[in-house]
């Protein structure tokens, strides 16, 4: 079986989420760190690139819910910065 693009930026894109849950588990990482939302938005964007030749309605729909939820908490710590900036 040949390795298409597609699969392998789809592997790419579960390694770096996975990365991440053991970045936040080992304490490398928190919730709260930017890297970690943004790593888990490109991650779900890169299995959803990979949903073009292989389509999966399951897969698209836990990857959009998950891409939504990490741009809302980069969003999120983004505000929260400006905020914490203005204080001081």
């Amino acid at each position: 079986m040949a390795l298409d693009p597609f699969t392998f930026v789809g592997i790419v894109g579960t390694a770096l989420i996975i990365v991440a849950y053991l970045a936040t588990q080992q304490g490398w990482l928190t919730a709260e760190d930017w890297r970690y939302p943004l790593a888990n938005l490109v991650g779900a964007i890169l299995i959803l690139v990979s949903l073009i030749t292989a389509w999966n309605l399951p897969v698209a729909i836990i990857e959009s819910f998950w891409a939504a939820i990490s741009a809302y908490g980069l969003v999120r710590i983004a505000v929260g910065r400006h905020r914490t900036d203005q204080v001081i």
